[in-house]
């Protein structure tokens, strides 16, 4: 599918801080924060997490603030306070940002995982850069989960979704759009009805655009995507300025 590079109109206002979306019949609420809400299964998702980041670009010579971990785990606390209920989470793949990472957690994040994973269903879905995420800290591990009119899995199958349902991520996307003149520009979740792929979740990742033929590529036609502001989402009901 090419995206046009036409303004996009809006379906949703910008003052919004969530939107509902049916994705092959399941009710499902997307949350600026860049989680994913299902409430006939009370399950958080997210995607991309990508904890201690900065601690592996720091063995590589590159010195980031190594605070990422914590920033990332403290977002997602907020969603476990704010959301109710929740009785289990689906992290999509790329949780830990290599092999080694939970080897690296600061002791405090790891009681965290330690503390949510022993009161939650926790499910880890594999990815390509934590192919193997167990460990003392607890949870499922699962190549893909399936569970009614959806699947979950790390990143999106090309061709067509058999039976449509598919929640992905991997990606990192993100979208750029003109409003009165100023460029803005955000993680995303992209959708069609049948696909979606969520926006990375941790606090120190990057992004590809939704107009990249990696992503644009998965969709056919009736393609939505959500920018998400500090505040806000923008449902486009059409092209992204990339």
């Amino acid at each position: 599918m090419v995206l046009s590079s036409q303004p996009a109109a809006f379906l949703t206002p910008l003052t919004a801080q969530e939107h509902s979306i049916q994705l092959n019949g399941a009710n499902l609420v997307l949350r600026v924060s860049g989680a994913l809400f299902w409430p006939a299964r009370a399950t958080l998702v997210v995607a991309d997490l990508h904890l201690e980041k900065a601690s592996s670009f720091w063995r590589q010579g590159q010195l980031l603030p190594p605070y990422d971990s914590q920033e990332t785990l403290a977002r997602l606390t907020d969603e476990l306070q704010n959301i109710k209920p929740v009785k289990r989470v689906i992290c999509l793949g790329d949780s830990f940002h290599d092999s080694e990472a939970g080897n690296r957690l600061q002791p405090d994040s790891r009681r965290w995982l330690e503390a949510w994973t022993s009161h939650l269903e926790w499910i880890w879905i594999a990815g390509n850069h934590d192919p193997d995420p167990r460990g003392s800290w607890g949870g499922y591990v699962m190549e893909e989960l399936r569970d009614g009119p959806l699947v979950f899995r790390h990143q999106a199958q090309a061709g067509g979704v058999l039976n449509g349902g598919e929640v992905s991520g991997h990606f990192h996307p993100k979208a750029a759009i003109r409003v009165r003149g100023k460029r803005l520009t955000g993680p995303a979740f992209i959708e069609d009805g049948k696909r979606l792929i969520l926006p990375a979740f941790g606090a120190l990742t990057g992004g590809l655009d939704v107009s990249d033929p990696a992503i644009a590529g998965l969709f056919e036609s009736g393609v939505r995507t959500h920018l998400l502001g500090r505040r806000s989402i923008a449902t486009l009901s059409s092209g992204i300025v990339g």
